[in-house]
Formats: C-alpha cells, sequence, structure tokens
C-alpha cells in the first residue's frame, strides 16, 4: 500500500518526544496523532521512529542555466531519499540568479512536474536590486539572502558595510529576513592556487573573517531592528558574540551544517576537493565549539548547504582551483546522527535543528512538526541501523560525497509526501509529489 490512511509505531515524535501513536491521514494532511493502533494501514516495527519529514532551508538546486550541476529532478529525489520533505532553493547558483520577479518565475517554470518534495524560493539581495526587494515579496519568495564577500557567481554581487544596513533597514519595513553569507573580504587570501594540502586553504579564510562580518550583521540588525540570519557558521569562536546578540533580543539567528559538525580538517586528504567549502571546515577543537552551540541552543537550525557542481569544476587538487561546495543533502541527518550518537547526545535533541527549526527561518509555519492540518509529511526511521556510503548510489546527479565509503547511523526506511510512499532504499523514488511553496507576505516575519 503506497497511500496509507493511518501509520502507527511506538515510537513517533510527537509534542517533542517519542510516543505510541497513531497518525491518521486524509487527503494528504494529518486529520489526527491518536492512540497506538495495532491494526492500522502500516505499523512500523518496533526498531523503526515516526518523524516528521525533515525540512531543509538552504540547498542550491541550481536551475535554470545549471541543471548539470543539480536541478529540481534530481535535487528532490535526493532529499526524499535523506528524510527531507520541505527544502528552500538558494538563488544562486542558477541563471538567472533570483534577483527579480522575471528570474523567479524562470525558476518556478523550470520546476513544473519535476519535485518529489515540496520546495520554496529564496531571493536573492544584490547592490542593484536594493530598494526594490517588495516585488520579489509580492511574487512569494520566503525571504532574502546575500554575501558580504564575493559569492563566486559574476551575476550576484556582494553588498557593502552601507548596503547591508540598507537591506536590513528595507528587510524590517517588509517583515521578511535577510540571511547572510557572513565573511569579512578583508580577511580572506584565497584569490589564485594554494596547492593540495588542505590546512592552506583553511589557513586562507581563517576565522576572523567569519567573526568580524557576524559582528558587523548584528551591529546592522541591532540599528535596524531587521532579522537577520547567519547561514553556515563554521567557526564555532564566533557564537560568543551570537550568544551576547541573542541575550540582548537582537533578532539574529544562525545555522551549521552536517560537514562542519562531521568532518575535521586534519582528517581531510590532500588534494580532496569534495571536502572544499566556503567557509572551511575546520579543526576538532572547533568543531566541539559548534557541538556545544548546538547543545545550549545558540544554533537554530542544521541545514545541508547542498552546494553541488559538475565533477570537472572539482577535478583540481589544488583546494585554491577547485569550486567550493559540498553535496550532504541526502547523507546529512545521518551524519549528524552518527557523530551526535558518539557524543552520547540523544536523537530527541537533534530532532527540532532538523525540522522546525530551518521552519521557522523560512517562515514555513508548522513545517517540520506532526499536527492536525499540516501536511503528512513522515518518515521512518531506523536509528540504530548503520549503511556505508556509496557516492554512486547517492541520488545526486554529479555523485560526489566526502562521506562516500564512511560507515553512517541510521538509516531512511520510508519517506511519505502527502501521505503518498515518495522513496525507499530498495525501491528507490516512487513518487513526484511535491508542490511549490509561495509565501505569504503576512508570514514572513513569523
Amino acid at each position: 500500500m503506497t497511500s496509507p490512511r493511518s501509520i502507527a509505531a511506538t515510537r513517533v515524535w510527537s509534542g517533542g518526544s517519542f510516543v505510541p501513536a497513531t497518525v491518521r491521514i486524509d487527503g494528504g494532511e494529518i486529520s489526527a496523532i491518536d492512540v497506538y493502533d495495532p491494526a492500522a494501514d502500516v505499523v512500523l516495527s518496533d526498531e523503526l521512529v515516526l518523524l516528521p519529514g525533515l525540512v531543509d532551508s538552504h540547498v542550491h538546486l541550481d536551475e535554470p542555466g545549471r541543471t548539470e550541476w543539480e536541478g529540481f529532478a534530481t535535487g528532490t529525489a535526493a532529499a526524499a531519499a535523506g528524510g527531507v520533505t520541505t527544502l528552500l532553493d538558494m538563488p544562486l547558483n542558477s541563471v538567472p540568479v533570483t534577483t527579480t520577479v522575471e528570474a523567479l518565475a524562470a525558476k518556478r517554470e523550470a520546476a513544473r512536474g519535476k519535485l518529489a518534495v515540496d520546495v520554496g524560493y529564496w531571493g536573492g539581495a544584490v547592490p542593484e536590486n536594493l530598494g526594490a526587494l517588495a516585488a520579489l515579496v509580492g511574487a512569494g519568495v520566503v525571504g532574502f539572502k546575500c554575501f558580504l564577500s564575493p559569492s563566486g557567481i559574476d551575476e550576484f554581487g556582494h553588498l557593502d558595510a552601507e548596503q547591508l544596513e540598507a537591506a536590513l533597514r528595507e528587510i524590517a519595513e517588509l517583515g521578511s529576513i535577510l540571511i547572510v553569507h557572513a565573511e569579512d573580504p578583508e580577511h580572506l587570501h584565497s584569490d589564485g592556487p594554494l596547492g593540495d594540502q588542505y590546512a592552506d586553504f583553511v589557513a586562507s579564510r581563517p576565522p576572523e573573517s567569519e567573526r568580524e562580518a557576524i559582528r558587523a550583521v548584528i551591529e546592522a540588525s541591532r540599528r535596524t531592528r531587521g532579522r537577520a540570519h547567519i547561514v553556515h557558521v563554521s567557526d564555532g569562536g564566533a557564537l560568543d558574540d551570537v550568544r551576547a546578540a541573542k541575550a540582548e533580543g537582537v533578532p539574529i539567528t544562525v545555522e551549521t551544517c552536517p560537514h562542519y559538525l562531521t568532518l575535521r580538517a586534519e582528517d581531510v586528504p590532500a588534494g580532496a576537493a569534495a571536502f572544499k567549502c566556503c567557509p572551511p571546515i575546520r579543526d576538532a577543537a572547533n568543531q566541539d565549539l559548534l557541538w556545544e552551540g548546538v547543545l545550549d541552543g545558540t544554533i537554530d537550525a542544521i541545514v545541508s548547504d547542498h552546494s553541488p557542481s559538475t565533477p570537472a569544476l572539482k577535478s583540481s587538487p589544488d583546494f585554491g582551483l577547485s569550486w567550493g561546495g559540498i553535496s550532504g543533502l541526502q547523507t546529512g541527518f545521518s551524519a549528524v546522527w552518527t557523530e551526535a550518537d558518539r557524543r552520547g547526545v540523544p536523537l530527541e535533541r537533534l530532532l527540532p535543528l532538523f525540522t522546525t527549526g530551518p521552519a521557522r527561518i523560512g517562515g514555513l509555519g508548522g513545517r517540520g512538526r506532526l499536527a492536525a492540518g499540516e501536511p503528512a509529511h513522515l518518515v521512518a526511521f531506523a536509528p540504530d541501523a548503520e549503511h556505508t556510503v556509496d557516492a554512486q548510489r547517492l541520488e545526486y546527479r554529479n555523485k560526489l560525497s566526502p562521506w562516500d565509503g564512511r560507515r553512517l547511523r541510521g538509516v531512511i526506511a520510508a519517506t511519505y509526501v502527502r501521505g503518498d510512499l515518495a522513496f525507499t532504499p530498495d525501491g528507490g523514488l516512487s513518487g513526484r509529489g511535491g508542490r511549490e511553496i509561495l509565501a505569504e507576505p503576512a508570514t514572513l516575519a513569523g
């Protein structure tokens, strides 16, 4: 049965804990959460837990224009395979970048008929469209992405300090959110060849770059009251400034990524471009600081920053010349759970960071929780099962992963989208029932 009307499990993530329960489904929505029913259409075995579909608010699907890098069809299939049922697509590296209403329309047209999971869209805030962001809000973007250093894509320019403040002032007026790639270009030294040693790449993008940029965002958010979110924080030392800003009431949130929580700079092989991303993976001591931020609530979400490219762009063993971006959409949840379990962190501590945390950042209402009236996006997960990552079997268009060959804990046994079976490991993708998410302007400040 691929479209059950009820799924029962002895461990259902509901109301912040695991309880025996049955999820009732009607018309693609959750109609009720009630007591465990052994006669439900689907009864999960005791080794499985039933989770809400995961939410990933930071994914580069690259279509239109660079579909050879990823694309809606392959990227959303990878999401379903990783238990992600809602994702938000970044405004680059597609062509055109999503900085105009016309570019958003092109992206929406490119997505038609290809979605295995639900997809919403970030707009871009660049020097050319500041002062005119309202049109994109009206067209349905969930918020705006900006860079404080060169993005790597000529058509997506970065903001200087004055433009950052102007953008946040506009964001405050619109009730939207500005998500920020926070590296200060004054501290970056990565133009040109660097060689095949990862330590030299890390030295080219030191922690000071993140810290200075994050401080600048905090100051601008404090002055303007514009809501800001720092993407892909890799420097654990920057979190003290975030803690202080949050305590003061500055409207700021932060995320980190599976690669920063599970991979270490000292373990990266020479010339292994699959590990290159910006900001970089740092050392074990820094990783411990990030986990402190996970456990004390400073970090609001763990998201993939899935940023693939063609193998040719990742082929150089020189870390200064290869493309920076990690593919982690399908493996991120299991990778983080593996490291969490090693550290004695229970699954319950992680789940909000993969569900309601990213949903709040994107203004996605009740996504990421099991509740009546929400889409029946469900995941059967085997937390104690193990598997070895085989990059060639991943759903990505380009089969590249820094976790290739690693033994990970936790297996996605089934993903349901609106109550319909969308993916199993044995059967693969079985449906494309994903839908667009177009934000209502009034919900963006939520």
